[in-house]
């Protein structure tokens, strides 16, 4: 019998970069994924995110901050890093877990200086783009 891989996209806050590939995997993969996001600390959903999201056909509305400690009951077959703190802080996992890193941009980071909320929703774009891509192409 087909396992879905049990895949869980790490950051730092879990506001925006894993909670848009938690949604992508979600929408994009739901045959051969269960996906889940946490973060480190949580930030809670930024609603830029959201936004964005939305904009692709992906509603995260109902998706949630979590840390980390509450999904650790889950035995995750790939655990992907979606920025660096993560990456250079991220726990051990079990054996059988693979941990990938793929560093995407801070969209809030990007979007510092932005002198429109256009420009602050062209910051978010672009790093939704970036994650679409990486989640159509992940091999499990």
């Amino acid at each position: 019998m087909f396992q879905k891989t049990k895949l869980l996209f790490l950051c730092t806050g879990n506001s925006c970069r894993s909670q848009m590939a938690e949604g992508f995997a979600k929408a994009l993969r739901p045959h051969d994924l269960s996906a889940h996001s946490a973060g480190l600390e949580t930030h809670g959903l930024n609603p830029y995110a959201v936004r964005v999201m939305a904009e692709a056909g992906v509603d995260i509305s109902s998706q949630h901050s979590k840390l980390l400690a509450e999904v650790l009951d889950i035995p995750f077959d790939l655990v992907v890093t979606v920025c660096d703190h993560a990456h250079e802080t991220c726990p051990v996992f079990p054996s059988h877990t693979r941990v990938l890193h793929h560093s995407f941009p801070d969209p809030p980071q990007l979007a510092q200086g932005a002198k429109t909320e256009e420009e602050i929703l062209d910051a978010f774009r672009q790093v939704r783009d970036q994650i679409r891509a990486f989640v159509l192409e992940l091999k499990p």
